[in-house]
């Protein structure tokens, strides 16, 4: 899954729901459940995601929503080996990237 935020410091709660299709309740859930998220908070409470906050968001998104990974098992499976997770995700991310910028190359032909 591609997230395209633009290339702001901060991102709000909603813009970060909007972008992955989910409610903000589950961003907060995801947030209480999972250590790797851990947004700023300003003086109001509100919430602010960082860049490295929405990686570990579509790692989470990815795990959960997209393999079918219980809560449990993606917790397991980050602690497990978080690196190669990461790196195996990133690359994944490139690769359906390309593929979608090849398919627009096709279709223009």
């Amino acid at each position: 899954m591609h997230i395209d935020l633009g290339n702001k410091q901060y991102y709000k709660i909603g813009e970060v729901a909007k972008a992955f299709g989910v409610n903000t309740s589950l961003i907060r859930f995801w947030e209480k459940e999972f250590t790797l998220i851990k947004p700023k908070k300003n003086k109001k409470g509100n919430r602010l995601f960082r860049s490295e906050d929405i990686k570990n968001l579509q790692l989470i998104y990815h795990l959960v929503k997209e393999k079918g990974f219980t809560l449990e098992g993606a917790k397991k499976k980050l602690k497990e080996k978080p690196e190669v997770i990461k790196n195996n995700h990133e690359i994944i991310t490139r690769l359906e990237s390309i593929k979608s910028e090849l398919i627009n190359f096709k279709n223009q032909l």
